[in-house]
């Protein structure tokens, strides 16, 4: 005898109380996600803060807070939430106002790796922003003091403390020191 499990969908996942845990739907299923570290919080508050800043003094879009979902794929659904985001100021005129989940991935997606992330997690997390779209991906590594910015799966470049962080083309002008997240 089988048992199927019913999959969840992204309009279930937005009707799930709220109990202090974050969630992502990861191709129907639920996976809870315990709360960041202390670190884990500082790191991305200074990028997010830093990030905001630029975006909002050149107004080229917005930012958003790791609480955003975005949804990647539909049937089975697939939600993601990154530490931080940004979307372009013409996609967010495009679509406008957004009630539930975002459709779709930002440009620009960044993750802190946290004490309780495995190398599989974070990895699988970088191919669904990419593979969804996000036209960045930055990794952040606070235990080894290094940024990893992936464009594509095979273009991705590791920077160190004496680097900067740079948008490209998709944050133009934005740069950040990376020494400053470690602070």
């Amino acid at each position: 005898m089988t048992t199927t499990q019913q999959l969840m969908t992204a309009e279930d996942l937005l009707r799930i109380p709220d109990d202090g845990f974050r969630y992502e739907l990861i191709r129907g299923e639920l996976r809870k996600m315990a709360p960041a570290g202390f670190r884990h919080g500082r790191v991305a508050v200074k990028l997010s803060t830093n990030l905001d800043q630029h975006v909002t003094n050149h107004n080229i879009g917005v930012v958003c807070a790791a609480e955003t979902g975005f949804k990647l794929a539909s049937t089975p659904d697939v939600v993601r939430a990154p530490d931080v985001a940004f979307i372009r100021r013409e996609r967010v005129e495009e679509i406008g106002n957004v009630e539930g989940y975002w459709p779709g991935a930002p440009d620009l997606a960044l993750e802190v790796v946290s004490l309780s992330d495995s190398y599989t997690e974070v990895q699988e997390k970088v191919f669904d922003w990419l593979e969804a779209g996000a036209r960045m991906v930055i990794v952040v590594m606070p235990r080894r003091r290094a940024v990893a910015v992936y464009r594509s799966l095979s273009e991705i470049v590791m920077l160190m403390e004496n680097d900067a962080l740079d948008g490209g083309d998709v944050v133009p002008g934005w740069t950040m020191p990376v020494k400053d997240l470690f602070v």
